[in-house]
């Protein structure tokens, strides 16, 4: 067997799981029952299935142009998947999108005033 056939079983195996994995986390989007179960199924394995499809086109495309565009898509969407899931889930707490009887430790109560006061000028 050469190399490149091992890195496009590699690939093959990378693209496969991140491919369930993003389904996976589709499905829990649509299942789940409250707003920090899919925030958490958005953020979590949606992200992992995604590195795993771009490090299964890195090693079948295997260009330089290709990976540093694959890795810069990586790095972003580490970077904003977090972020975006945090906003969501301060955005909705106020407006009674959590099921509060599900937390452990409800550490926005003490401040749920201040979350719901238009700003002032």
């Amino acid at each position: 067997m050469s190399l490149d056939a091992v890195l496009d079983i590699v690939a093959a195996v990378c693209l496969i799981s991140g491919a369930l994995l993003s389904l996976a986390a589709g499905v829990a989007l649509v299942r789940f029952p409250d707003l920090l179960t899919r925030m958490h199924a958005a953020a979590k394995p949606q992200v992992l299935g995604l590195l795993l499809v771009l490090v299964g086109c890195g090693l079948r495309l295997r260009t330089g142009v290709d990976i540093t565009t694959l890795v810069l898509i990586g790095v972003f969407q580490l970077a904003t998947a977090p972020v975006a899931a945090h906003m969501v889930g301060r955005a909705g707490y106020p407006h009674g999108e959590i099921r509060t009887d599900l937390l452990l430790t409800d550490e926005l109560a003490a401040h749920l005033d201040r979350l719901t006061d238009p700003p002032r000028p």
